[in-house]
């Protein structure tokens, strides 16, 4: 049975579907991280998907991306939650850092051990199999776009099998050299 070769749209959509279904994560983009709306009617927290390149191995491609994971930190005069915050800290910064982390977590184990990504089992090559391999490191971040959100970004590479098949490729079936 051939490998069924997965696409940049196969790979982007299964992010996008992780993060469209992770109960915390309220909207989901991919694109460049400037074109990212983060306006004040944006629901958070968002889960954005930066493309970076894509590179070949013998039998795959290595999809890399950037997660930036966020959410909007408030700055409220009156926090009385000592738990969360201090008289010198005024804002939930260290709560958004946490839940923010938290679903980093979460979005590299559901690539790790991911099960879950094939909707008809794990037995079938033509399924979705995606996976990503080695030690990931997740940065912190704040205040880094026009409005007050903090969160983590961290850096992906998604492998899928990858055949490269010749005999499919839209071109005449003669050969190509001169």
């Amino acid at each position: 049975m051939a490998v069924n070769n997965k696409t940049y749209n196969n790979v982007v959509n299964t992010l996008k579907n992780i993060g469209d279904n992770h109960y915390q994560i309220k909207t989901t983009t991919t694109g460049d991280i400037w074109e990212v709306n983060l306006a004040k009617n944006e629901l958070f927290p968002i889960m954005h998907i930066n493309p970076t390149n894509v590179v070949t191995g013998q039998s795959q491609l290595n999809y890399n991306f950037q997660i930036f994971v966020m959410d909007l930190v408030s700055e409220d005069l009156g926090w009385t939650n000592t738990a969360i915050q201090s008289s010198v800290n005024l804002t939930n910064e260290q709560e958004v850092l946490s839940d923010c982390l938290q679903i980093c977590t979460d979005i590299i184990g559901m690539l790790r051990h991911g099960t879950q990504q094939s909707m008809q089992g794990v037995n079938d090559i033509n399924e979705a199999k995606y996976w990503i391999d080695g030690e990931m490191t997740l940065d912190p971040f704040n205040e880094r776009f026009d409005n007050l959100v903090a969160g983590w970004v961290f850096s992906i590479s998604v492998v899928v099998h990858n055949d490269f098949q010749s005999c499919d490729i839209p071109m005449p079936q003669r050969g190509q050299g001169e």
